[in-house]
């Protein structure tokens, strides 16, 4: 069962700092699970340095605050198979993640994704490009004993394609045993003295890690034997259903040698945004694959209206460090298009073209980006809200449909003829 938030779990607390460059709202969330007992806690305060492009190819410098309308859907507990994710929604159209991984002993940040809107015009005035744009960077956080409060008053940030992230104030514990937040601290480097003693680093062999991170599958068998397991995502507004995914997925990554990488349902995290005219689903694997993907609707003002995919973004990640491996965006697709308000179904494997290095392989494919009614994908009449199947088993679908709309044809013929023929006799 899906965690869930109680109805006071997120504080604002404004931080009048005197120099005005640190003012923010304080955020705290405090995650529950089923038996409303807390599993994830965090409060930390953050904002965001952007430069972005405007129509006129010079380029400004924008702050990103928190604001009061922040909400938190998305954020699950996670378990010994599945990641912990914490996820905060606000402002116009802007989101921030973090994952958490463990193991037996210890727990630790692992991918922070940042999506920032330059429709926000408020935010990025005369911003040349339109829409939501998503950074995604390594968390530096070291790996924190089980039990154990993560807290880091000093300033930390992260830098990536033109966006800095800035952290302080920072008190986090993901997999909280029992609900009981710990009691012990585990501090961050820059609030340890610097006469305490250098901690070593708890991951061995570090030197010798990029050599062992993807490595290639042997030339002579470099496909799998069994296709990926399919996973079920969904993403919710408020506590609605808003996108369904089903979808088996495999990359094919060709850069010395080709390399196949089945995506584990198992260890991957969803999050994204739903809207009226665009959804992102964003997949966060723990094997350091971060994949988006991007609908929209096409003839938003018409009488008829379908939605399609239009982008594909992938990121490999080295897991130690942070490091890209590989990042390709394909914005022109036009694939996966089905009437709004029906699904779009795909049983037979299919292959994105992100680039001329990168591929991706669905199966089993089944998605709903908008309208999801009831938790379900649209597969009931009316006819426009059936679940629209490929080619070339589209055939397959359609014929039982209309044999069965003939029949019903016929059955009215035939009693329309019974009641005239009674009237005459």
């Amino acid at each position: 069962m899906a965690p869930r938030c109680s109805s006071a779990c997120l504080l604002f607390l404004l931080l009048l700092g005197s120099s005005g460059f640190f003012q923010s709202y304080a955020v705290e969330v405090d995650v529950k699970d089923a038996s409303n007992a807390t599993c994830l806690y965090a409060k930390w305060m953050m904002k965001f340095l952007i430069k972005y492009e405007t129509n006129s190819s010079d380029y400004r410098n924008t702050t990103l605050n928190l604001s009061s309308s922040l909400t938190h859907n998305g954020s699950v507990c996670g378990n010994d198979t599945q990641a912990a994710l914490l996820a905060v929604q606000f402002g116009e159209g802007h989101s921030w993640s973090v994952n958490f991984t463990k193991t037996n002993e210890t727990y630790q940040g692992d991918f922070i994704t940042f999506t920032y809107n330059t429709n926000d015009t408020a935010v990025f005035p005369d911003a040349k490009r339109k829409g939501p744009i998503t950074i995604i960077v390594k968390d530096t956080m070291r790996p924190v004993q089980l039990n154990n409060v993560f807290v880091c008053h000093n300033t930390d940030s992260f830098e990536a394609e033109n966006v800095t992230q800035i952290f302080w104030n920072v008190t986090v514990q993901a997999f909280v045993q029992n609900g009981t937040i710990g009691k012990k601290e585990s501090r961050c480097r820059a609030d340890i003295p610097t006469s305490a003693p250098t901690v070593p680093p708890t991951i061995a062999n570090v030197t010798t890690a990029s050599t062992t991170t993807l490595s290639p599958a042997p030339t002579t068998a470099p496909k799998p034997v069994e296709n990926p397991d399919t996973g079920n995502y969904s993403l919710k507004s408020g506590n609605k259903t808003c996108l369904l995914a089903t979808v088996g997925l495999q990359l094919n990554v060709s850069q010395d040698k080709p390399l196949l990488i089945n995506i584990n349902p198992k260890t991957t995290v969803a999050d994204g945004t739903c809207g009226n005219t665009t959804a992102i689903l964003r997949l966060n694997d723990g094997n350091s694959t971060l994949i988006g993907f991007t609908f929209v609707v096409k003839n938003a003002s018409g009488s008829v209206q379908k939605f399609y995919l239009k982008e594909v973004n992938v990121t490999l990640l080295n897991r130690l460090n942070g490091s890209v491996i590989s990042n390709a965006d394909n914005n022109n697709f036009s694939k996966w298009d089905a009437f709004l308000g029906s699904s779009y179904m795909c049983r037979k494997e299919q292959t994105l073209e992100i680039n001329e290095n990168l591929q991706i392989h669905t199966f089993n494919l089944w998605i709903q980006p908008f309208l999801v009614k009831a938790d379900k994908f649209a597969t009931d009449f009316p006819f426009f809200y059936l679940a629209e199947d490929c080619s070339p088993e589209v055939g397959n679908f359609i014929v039982p449909i209309a044999v069965e709309a003939a029949l019903g044809g016929l059955v009215v013929l035939v009693l329309m003829t019974y009641s005239v023929n009674a009237q005459v006799y």
